[in-house]
């Protein structure tokens, strides 16, 4: 085993104050920025590490920073603390071309003074740095890179360029980083759950090879997970597009949904191995349902076209209130917390692979690492299967959709032998719940989008589901 790296970091004074200018304009436009909307009232350093002295032609400084925005209520605007970002930042005397896109800017003072900064994860040698910190097990500063499996040093990194809401690299087709940008500090399901699955012998996620964490405040509690590192499956494609592309065929996917439902079911099961369940009972489901109320009156407020569906959707949350009041209860479990087909892979040999354990990222992380009915999950994959249906650029095919939720819910059922089919309130709340959630996204966000959602709407306010 490589013997561990420590060492401690100096970094000179002022580097945020020159670099606060350049953020303001180069941090709401990335696409995993939590704040777009909101204006950038001033920024805070959370942590600051030089990985590479800026001696030669490259320096490589690692920021965590908190991004400081009001927010909007009924008094006006209030104050919020910030949500806090993970930065590697590149520093070159001039940029070559190949790294143009990735260009934060060029620092008029400070310590920085005449040099250009850029986004370093699109380097070569900065994503060398911290495969090698990994490899070695380091501690430079306030970072801890750890690790279960050793790692070959001679792995070339690419940069992953698709729109997600964090940022990956994968190292020579063999492993791929998934580095947090907006960061917490507390016990993240992305590595927690993982790391159980693998315990388990759950060959349905991949193991963690090694992580990355942050003790930015001496003597604090809880640290900051900033990056997992895993095996890369070679050749997969996302569930997304895979639906997209056999549909734009006018193929048929029931067979890759049941599939896909025996997946999530081994995973669900290996998780209630895992991790403790608990029982749902007429006061937790009294709150869980107040929940899905208070959201449901938030979105017909900004969302007028919403509004006569109402009662219906409403109707969803009451029927499930009445039966928790009778006395009915549920189990609840870990769970994935937001999947959808763009959370999936599947291999070249069709084997079906769940990724990306962190849940909904605009929550806090004590609310995606509770307990949850596993239908949360499953209502999650119907509602993506009648997204991809409104998607591949022809006609709506809700038959194909209709499919598509029928043969996932019976490879589920094949696994766990429970098939959620069978407490259809619980799952018509909880596709109504996402619904409406999938209404206000695309109202604010994309327009043209919203017909999608609101066709489910109309379903699931007139009448149960089959």
């Amino acid at each position: 085993m490589s013997e561990a790296v420590t060492r401690s970091v100096t970094t000179g004074p002022g580097l945020l104050a020159s670099l606060d200018p350049l953020l303001h304009e180069w941090l709401p436009r990335q696409r995993w920025f939590a704040g777009k909307g909101r204006p950038v009232t001033g920024f805070s350093l959370v942590a600051e590490t030089e990985l590479l002295p800026l001696e030669g032609k490259l320096g490589l400084y690692h920021l965590m920073v908190r991004a400081h925005q009001p927010l909007a209520s009924v008094q006006g605007t209030v104050p919020h603390p910030g949500d806090c970002y993970q930065l590697l930042i590149g520093v070159r005397e001039a940029l070559p071309p190949r790294l143009a896109p990735a260009l934060i800017g060029h620092v008029q003072r400070g310590p920085l003074a005449g040099h250009t900064v850029y986004d370093a994860l699109y380097d070569s040698r900065p994503a060398e740095v911290i495969l090698e910190a990994l490899r070695t097990q380091a501690r430079i500063g306030g970072l801890r890179f750890e690790r279960r499996e050793e790692i070959r040093p001679d792995l070339v990194p690419r940069v992953v360029t698709a729109e997600q809401s964090n940022s990956s690299v994968v190292y020579g087709d063999t492993f791929i980083l998934k580095l947090l940008r907006r960061v917490l500090p507390g016990i993240n399901p992305d590595l927690e759950l993982p790391l159980a699955l693998a315990r388990e012998g759950c060959s349905r996620v991949p193991p963690p090879t090694a992580w990355i964490m942050a003790d930015p405040d001496l003597g604090a509690d809880e640290s900051y997970l900033l990056g997992v590192l895993q095996p890369f499956v070679q050749g997969a494609c996302d569930g997304w597009e895979l639906a997209l592309r056999e549909l734009a065929k006018g193929e048929d996917f029931s067979a890759g949904a049941r599939a896909l439902g025996r997946a999530t079911a081994e995973v669900h099961t290996a998780l209630a191995r895992a991790l403790p369940t608990v029982t749902l009972g007429h006061t937790q489901m009294q709150s869980l349902v107040a929940g899905m109320a208070e959201r449901l009156e938030a979105a017909a407020q900004a969302v007028p076209s919403l509004g006569p569906y109402v009662p219906g959707l409403r109707s969803a949350f009451e029927a499930l209130a009445d039966l928790a009041a009778e006395g009915q209860t549920w189990t609840a479990q870990r769970i994935h917390g937001d999947l959808h087909l763009g959370q999936c892979l599947r291999s070249p040999s069709g084997e079906w692979w769940l990724i990306d354990f962190e849940g909904e990222p605009a929550k806090p992380l004590a609310e995606r690492r509770m307990a949850q009915p596993v239908e949360r999950d499953v209502a999650g994959m119907l509602r993506s299967f009648d997204y991809a249906a409104h998607s591949a650029g022809g006609p709506p095919a809700p038959e194909w959709a209709a499919a598509c939720r029928a043969a996932y819910c019976t490879g589920y059922a094949e696994v766990s032998e429970y098939d959620p089919r069978t407490d259809p309130v619980l799952l018509r709340a909880y596709e109504t719940d996402k619904a409406i959630y999938e209404v206000l996204y695309e109202a604010r966000h994309r327009p043209d989008w919203l017909p999608v959602p609101l066709s489910a709407v109309r379903r699931l306010a007139g009448s149960e589901p089959a």
